[in-house]
C-alpha cells in the first residue's frame, strides 16, 4: 500500500509521544491492524525500510521517525515523503540481529527469560542491539543482555542492563 503523507511533529503539550511522526490515514491504516498487531515495514522515499507499529491518535494514526533516520534522509518537518507499507509478519516485528540470536540459542534459560517478556521488550533489546553498526559492540551488547537477563532471573531493569552494556563495553577496550 503506498501513499504520500509529510513529515510532522507534535507541538501540542498534551501529546505524550515523540515529536517526529509520518500520518497514516485512517483507512490505510486499517487494512494493517488486525486485533493487537499493528507491526508493518514501512519504506521511506524509496530508500529506507524501518519497522515500525502503526500507532493511534485522535483521528488518525502515525510511524514514529527518530532524528537519526530524520538527518539520513535529509527530511525537514512538513517535507512531502512517499511511503510504502506491507504487514510485518515476522516473529518478532523487526529482524533480529544475529549476534542475539547466537547468544540466545547458546543459553536456554536467557532464551527462555527473552521469550517471557512482552513483545514491546523483546523489541527494545533487539533495537539495542541492532542499533550499532560494530560487529565486536553488537556482541558485546548481546552477551550483556543475556548476562542481565540470567542474573536478574527474566526481570528486566534498564538501569541495571545499561550498567553491565558498560561494564562489556569496557571489558572489550581491555583488550
Amino acid at each position: 500500500m503506498q501513499f504520500t503523507t509529510h513529515l510532522s511533529k507534535f507541538t501540542e503539550v498534551n501529546a505524550s509521544v515523540y515529536g517526529l511522526h509520518l500520518p497514516v490515514p485512517l483507512a490505510i491504516a486499517e487494512q494493517f491492524i488486525d486485533g493487537d498487531q499493528k507491526r508493518v515495514k514501512c519504506t521511506i522515499n524509496n530508500s529506507k525500510t524501518i519497522s515500525s507499529g502503526l500507532m493511534p491518535f485522535r483521528d488518525y494514526w502515525y510511524i514514529l521517525i527518530n532524528q537519526t533516520l530524520k538527518k539520513e534522509l535529509g527530511l525537514e518537518i512538513g517535507d512531502e515523503v512517499h511511503v510504502s507499507l506491507e504487514k510485518d509478519t515476522s516473529q518478532y516485528g523487526m529482524d533480529m540481529p544475529e549476534e542475539l540470536r547466537t547468544c540466545l540459542d547458546q543459553d536456554p534459560l536467557a532464551d527462555t527469560y527473552f521469550h517471557k517478556l512482552t513483545p514491546g521488550k523483546q523489541r527494545n533489546l533487539i533495537y539495542i542491539v541492532s542499533k550499532v553498526k560494530s560487529v565486536d559492540s553488537r556482541i558485546n551488547k548481546a552477551l550483556a543482555i543475556i548476562e542481565h537477563l540470567t542474573e536478574q532471573s527474566g526481570k528486566l531493569n534498564f538501569k541495571l542492563l545499561n550498567e553491565k552494556i558498560k561494564e562489556y563495553n569496557q571489558r572489550g577496550k581491555l583488550r
